[in-house]
């Protein structure tokens, strides 16, 4: 083969296709996923995809004049010798096509004088046709009918089409709005629909990176990068649901949860200043008959906000406090940042420098700047022996009583500037720089907290964080970090707890009613319902804000928040299969109606409603004054939850939306769990279980284990089929039977009556009361 030759060859899935001394390298990992690899020099560790992913796959090779085809039974890869990269799908249609025109200016019209005179007065200017410092880009064919989805929880709408995105997590304290380019987490995942046709590319780079999604050209859409290899993954798929399937079998599924993590959560910054204080909240709760599950500790439990410390003149006897609290049951979930106070008198401080374990200037110096307790270290997190480190030490707080960790402040933030790009990380066991590890900084304080969660109880751990990357939801649940009580950014709300979703976050919530400013009676009401359905569902608000507890606002407040803690508790059951059939498929829980219906153009741009699993239509109140809203019900029929009235679906609908109202429809036919209406979820299994019938018949699948533990990947579960049919007959079959906390009564609430059911235990079925 000459140097200036286009040729390829073909080893075990893995096609170099060479012209003119470049190579790109395709590696067929399943018939769905094609990675693409240009090799840089960089490392080639990723942080999202862990494990063997490549599974034996036909796929065939030709060389047809100037183009290399790679076929498999879903995808067709096709490369020219300027090795641009044409991707069709299985029935042919085009997904991915380069574009070979040349990127244009959107400032055409500014000449060099008005760009400086815009530029002094604080205003944005692209700059893409001056000198450009860009790595590498990715430039396609964007098609008139085509949109975006997914990059994690980025600002604005769910349909990114239009719009410009950064990969570099940051702390950013103004209120959020549409044009934010970047926030905490960096989910560098695009899916996208042409003409209908589902795709998505996924670009594993740790490094500063852009989107550019038609905002520069409506011809084309761009993906470069500062630093890195060339390494992106193309992601094939009958349906939306099947692409966003093979993503998260990339970078993996969110774990199941404890049963109580779905349940209502309280927080509020300051509440850990004084004992006193964290017993009258969960005393309101008791007195005003509230479900509460946990209550968050902010920054003040710790001693001068030195991590694993506890302050003890505010808590004499932590252990005996949150063992207290554990009987009455609340459970506490402590917060920790990455800083680490610069104190000769601290353990961990000296422990960290002992063993060199912070992050360092190049003149190997320890890096410091200035956080909450003051000058800081910041663990190297890249090397698995500081997180190695840093789980055992999660044990401090695991011992006290605490029920899980907050990890926060780990985009890495700082108060004196930016953390340089030269300072000197781990990538695993080799020197690397901040400019490769920052966006995965808060990825590898996840997974240390949540390994070391693991190890010391057993139980499934609960990790919150603020910062991720593509594959943090393997460790870590993530919330979309400082909101503020605007009515915009409960609008918001939706459209990023989607797209975080499909980006394979399924555990996810943000602060209701917001976390800074002040919020109303009215915003917090409405946005405890349209966070209803939401798996983290937690209350939390900054320190100098209003108090925005459900009984800050009065009575009608109060009845109203009660109404929808209830109800979310009735929902748990089934949220809890959701959260077992992602483990299983990869799907989000909270769903934009765009994933199930993909082919409905109604839906594509819909913001303001969403789905939970197949069945749940949720169309939330999100702007303020509003009492009737339309809702649009895709195709099917629908049924109201608080009525029963059936609707056809492809409609528009007017709904009445009072205060004290969510507008709610099942889709018919469907079989659902109903779970009970208690204050605080028990670790003991439910005696009894209820399903209710929204429809004529409808067959479930119910899944149950003890909610706490691993058992259940050793068989320790039960799974029922519950059946019931036009004629009014139903049936429970136990179909695995692992777990001995089987429900003793199991009632079935038919339209006109309720069959009542007894496991018998010398036969291990239920037989029907008669």
């Amino acid at each position: 083969m000459t140097t200036d030759s286009f040729d390829f060859t073909d080893n075990n899935q893995r096609v170099q296709v060479v012209s003119a001394n470049k190579s790109l390298t395709f590696s067929v990992v399943k018939p769905e996923i094609v990675q693409v690899f240009q090799d840089y020099g960089k490392s080639t560790h990723s942080y999202a995809v862990e494990g063997e992913k490549t599974v034996s796959t036909k796929y065939a090779v030709a060389k047809d004049g100037d183009v290399i085809t790679i076929k498999t039974d879903a995808l067709t890869v096709k490369v020219d010798p300027q090795l641009h990269v044409d991707v069709y799908d299985q029935d042919n249609q085009p997904l991915v096509i380069h574009y070979n025109g040349q990127r244009e200016s959107i400032n055409q019209n500014i000449d060099a004088a008005h760009k400086k005179i815009v530029r002094s007065e604080g205003h944005e200017v692209a700059a893409i046709d001056e000198a450009s410092n860009t790595y590498y880009e990715v430039l396609n064919q964007l098609d008139d009918d085509e949109q975006f989805y997914g990059l994690g929880g980025k600002t604005g709408f769910l349909n990114k089409r239009g719009y410009e995105y950064d990969n570099w997590n940051t702390d950013e304290p103004r209120p959020h709005i549409e044009s934010f380019t970047h926030l905490y987490k960096s989910i560098p995942v695009l899916f996208g629909l042409k003409q209908g046709h589902p795709y998505g590319l996924f670009f594993d780079n740790t490094y500063r990176s852009h989107f550019d999604l038609g905002k520069e050209s409506d011809k084309y859409y761009v993906y470069s990068a500062d630093d890195g290899n060339l390494n992106y993954y193309i992601l094939g798929g009958r349906t939306l649901k099947d692409v966003v399937a093979n993503y998260t079998y990339l970078t993996g599924v969110v774990p199941l949860p404890q049963r109580w993590m779905l349940g209502y959560q309280q927080s509020r910054w300051g509440y850990s200043m004084d004992q006193s204080r964290v017993e009258e909240i969960v005393d309101k709760f008791e007195q005003y008959h509230l479900p509460l599950e946990a209550i968050h500790f902010d920054i003040d439990y710790m001693k001068g906000y030195r991590v694993f410390t506890w302050d003890t003149d505010k808590f004499a006897d932590p252990k005996a406090f949150l063992t207290s609290l554990r009987k009455r049951g609340v459970r506490v979930i402590p917060i920790l940042d990455p800083g680490v106070k610069q104190d000769d008198d601290y353990d961990i401080y000296q422990e960290g420098l002992k063993k060199g374990y912070f992050a360092k200037n190049k003149d190997g110096s320890v890096y410091i700047n200035r956080v909450w307790p003051g000058q800081s270290a910041f663990p190297d997190f890249g090397n698995p022996e500081v997180r190695q480190w840093w789980g055992k030490h999660c044990k401090f707080l695991l011992d006290k009583g605490a029920a899980g960790i907050w990890t926060d402040m780990n985009e890495p933030a700082t108060f004196d500037g930016d953390m340089p790009d030269d300072v000197v990380m781990s990538d695993e066991n080799q020197a690397s720089t901040s400019k490769m590890m920052h966006n995965v900084y808060g990825h590898n304080m996840a997974k240390a907290t949540y390994n070391g969660i693991k190890d010391a109880t057993g139980k499934r751990p609960y990790v919150i964080t603020r910062a991720a990357y593509a594959g943090t939801q393997k460790y870590s649940t993530v919330w979309t970090g400082d909101n503020q009580s605007l009515w915009h950014h409960l609008q918001m709300s939706i459209p990023q707890l989607c797209n975080l979703g499909m980006s394979g976050f399924s555990y996810t919530g943000t602060d209701i009613g917001g976390f800074s400013a002040d919020t109303t009676a009215e915003l917090l009401t409405r946005w405890v319902e349209a966070a209803l359905f939401s798996p983290l569902f937690r209350n939390h608000s900054a320190l100098q804000v209003r108090n925005q507890e459900p009984w800050v606002f009065g009575k009608q407040v109060l009845d109203i928040y009660r109404k929808f803690l209830n109800l979310r508790y009735r929902f748990i059951p089934y949220l809890y299969d959701c959260f077992h059939n992602e483990t299983q498929d990869g799907l989000p829980v909270m769903r934009a109606l765009v994933l199930n219906y993909p082919d409905d153009k109604t839906v594509r741009n819909m913001n303001d409603e969403y789905m939970v699993g197949d069945n749940i239509l949720v169309a939330p109140i999100v702007q303020q004054g509003q009492t009737a809203r339309a809702v649009y019900l895709p195709e099917g029929q629908w049924i109201a939850l608080d009525t029963g009235v059936e609707y056809a679906g492809k409609t528009t609908i007017l709904a009445n939306v009072p205060i004290d109202k969510l507008p709610i429809f099942i889709k018919k036919d469907t079989l659902m769990p109903w779970g009970q209406e208690v204050e605080h979820l028990s670790d003991q299994p439910d005696a009894s279980m209820t399903f209710r019938l929204f429809g004529d018949a409808a067959t479930y699948t119910h899944y149950q284990d003890d909610g706490v533990d691993f058992k259940y990947q050793d068989g320790e579960y039960n799974e029922y089929t519950v059946k019931t049919s036009v004629a009014g007959d139903c049936s429970i079959n136990l179909a695995h039977h692992g777990y001995d906390g089987q429900y003793k009564t199991i009632n079935v609430q038919l339209n006109d009556k309720v069959v009542i059911f007894k496991y018998d235990d010398k036969t291990a079925k239920y037989v029907a009361e008669k």
